[in-house]
């Protein structure tokens, strides 16, 4: 099992509409998705989403998923939620197409799994 954490970059309606846009995907919408909050003076302010991806064929849903959104949102010009975090990994993932994100993130979850760091 895989939990990686989608931040807001200082966006957080955008983690609002990702966090929809997932819901209402019909293959993304099984993925476990978490609001996280941080206590503070934005306390209640959502500050990343949390998502476990348990299979490929999670993590291939998530990248189309965000893919899609991402695109949907392009013509907007907003921005957000394009930094993904895995253990101590930190990527921008805004340019990034589905296929390039799945491969990402089987990369991370191999890494996780041997202990080595990932080729880039």
């Amino acid at each position: 099992m895989m939990r990686v954490r989608i931040e807001s970059n200082g966006e957080k309606l955008a983690l609002t509409e990702l966090q929809r846009w997932l819901a209402r995907d019909p293959k993304a919408r099984r993925l476990s998705v978490t609001p996280v909050s941080t206590p503070g003076p934005t306390m209640g302010a959502l500050d990343a989403l949390e998502i476990i991806l348990g299979s490929a064929g999670d993590i291939a849903n998530f990248a189309v998923g965000y893919a899609s959104w991402r695109l949907a949102r392009a013509s907007g010009g907003a921005r957000g939620a394009r930094t993904l975090t895995f253990g101590s990994t930190t990527v921008d993932i805004s340019h990034l197409d589905p296929e390039q994100l799945a491969d990402l993130l089987r990369r991370l979850e191999a890494e996780d799994a041997s202990g080595d760091p990932a080729e880039s």
